[in-house]
Parts: structure tokens; C-alpha cells; sequence
């Protein structure tokens, strides 16, 4: 019966993290660039249950030899293994706000690949966003709304001088007649990436490196300017998975309260003393 509170448990602390990333999501919708989270829910490893016994064998010592009889295995309940970004391309948006910028995937050469902004972090370090909503700071270089650089193909901040420049289809920054190339990188497998702070994506320690988009052999896309790309969070199916979640939690709610109640019937029932 212990057994049974702690599988009700595990259940109950599953939804409770799922909800979590829901509501995350949810408050993300009109995020731009915002990838949701998908979770994946996994049960924990099996445990195979086992008869110990002997029988005495008919010996001068009286030795008994062990016995073992398997009787199968059991769960102990579910966890929440990981979250994982969804990087689906969103809808666009036009602004007409030539700082703002949009990343259109075209032709991806890996099923699991994705293409980003690169920027540069307050540590001084890259970091990669599909957020295009940029602006620019009263020294005149391109930045997030965070106040971070956005970083040109050789990995240094962007002078426009302001807000009087043109962006082309392959995201070359045109400005007093000098052209300056956009930092788009590539990531093969994008689920490789963590989520930093400030929608933000930081390559992990074992993930492949990025790849310049513009030399990457099979690799197609555009950039918008004037657009931003949407978060790509549907609102209606994630109210909805909430509304599933917590159904989820109250179910292994009721089932806990079940066998709190039938253990207090085993303590102050069943083993009272008449």
C-alpha cells in the first residue's frame, strides 16, 4: 500500500511540472521568436519482485537451500525526464519598424536543424535568438530589447547609426553604402541547445557546433525586414493540455486521498485491539 502513495505521488509532481512549462508557454504567446517547450513524461525504471525461500534439506547439518521464485515486476510511478523546444517556424507579423527582422526557414539539410540571429550576451558571450525585434542603442549599434549586440558575420556589434538602413533577402545590413552581413548561424541538430535567459538559445558542451547559414551546402532562407516571426505557441491547444494536466493531478489527488483513507482503516480499524 506504501507502494501505491508513492506512485500517486510521482504522478502528481509529473502534472505539477508539466503545468509549469504550460503556463511558461502561455505567457510566451506574443513573445516573438518564442519556440514552446514540449515535455516528455517517462515511467521509472521497473523493479522485478522476487520469493525468497529454502528448503531443508534431509542432512546430518540440517542445510537449507535457497529458493527463488520471480513473481514479476512493478512500476513505481512516472517523472518528468525533460523539456525539449519546439523550433517550428511561426507566423509572421508586419511591424514597419525597419529594425525588426524575420528569420523564414526555406530549405533545412537536417530534420533536426534550425537557423538563428547571433548575439552577444552581458558575459560577452554568443548567443543565438530566432527574436528579431531589435533596436538600436544611443551609440548607434543594433540590439535586442535586452540591450545585447547583435553580432555581424565576424562577430562584431553592428553600427547602423540608426534607424536608416535596408536589409536584403540574405540578410546583408545595407547602410551608407556599406554592406555589412548578419551573423546567421546554423545548428544540424537544434535540440542540442538549452534555453538561456531572455529567449535566448546557448549551445551545450556536447552539441555539434554552429555552422555559418551562408556556407552551408543544401541550406535555404530568408530574412524580412519590417517583420517579426511570431511565437510559434498555439493558445488553444496549450489551454487545453493545461486543462488536461490538471485533470492528471486531481485524478492521482483522489487516488492518494484513497489510500490515505484505507490506511487509517488498517491502523485504527482493523488492527484495533478488542
Amino acid at each position: 500500500m506504501l507502494r501505491g502513495y508513492y506512485t500517486a505521488a510521482s504522478g502528481m509532481m509529473a502534472q505539477q511540472r508539466r503545468q509549469e512549462s504550460l503556463s511558461n508557454n502561455i505567457a510566451n504567446a506574443q513573445t516573438p521568436g518564442f519556440k514552446q517547450d514540449q515535455t516528455s513524461i517517462r515511467a521509472f525504471p521497473e523493479l522485478l519482485i522476487k520469493r525468497m525461500e529454502s528448503n531443508e534439506l534431509s542432512t546430518a547439518n540440517g542445510f537449507r537451500a535457497p529458493k527463488n521464485k520471480t513473481i514479476g515486476s512493478i512500476n513505481t510511478g512516472v517523472y518528468l525526464q525533460e523539456t525539449i523546444p519546439d523550433y517550428a517556424q511561426g507566423g509572421l507579423k508586419d511591424t514597419g519598424i525597419a529594425t525588426d527582422m524575420a528569420l523564414i526557414n526555406g530549405t533545412l539539410p537536417d530534420e533536426t536543424g534550425s537557423i538563428f540571429f547571433t548575439v552577444q550576451n552581458a558575459a560577452g558571450e554568443e548567443r543565438y535568438t530566432r527574436n528579431g525585434n531589435f533596436t538600436v542603442d544611443g551609440a548607434g549599434f543594433l540590439t535586442t530589447n535586452q540591450g545585447y549586440y547583435v553580432l555581424d558575420n565576424d562577430g562584431n556589434p553592428i553600427a547602423t547609426g540608426g534607424q536608416t538602413f535596408s536589409v536584403s533577402s540574405n540578410g546583408i545590413i545595407q547602410v551608407d553604402g556599406q554592406e555589412i552581413p548578419l551573423a546567421i548561424n546554423y545548428s544540424p541538430n537544434a535540440n542540442d541547445m538549452v534555453k538561456d535567459d531572455e529567449n535566448l538559445f546557448a549551445m551545450s558542451e556536447d552539441g555539434a557546433a554552429m555552422e555559418d547559414a551562408r556556407a552551408t551546402a543544401g541550406l535555404s532562407y530568408t530574412v524580412q525586414q519590417k517583420y517579426l516571426e511570431n511565437s510559434n505557441v498555439d493558445a488553444v491547444q496549450t489551454m487545453t493540455d493545461m486543462m488536461r494536466a490538471y485533470r492528471m493531478f486531481e485524478t492521482n489527488q483522489k487516488v492518494l486521498q484513497a489510500y490515505d483513507q484505507s490506511m487509517d482503516k488498517a491502523v485504527n480499524q482493523i488492527a484495533r485491539l478488542t
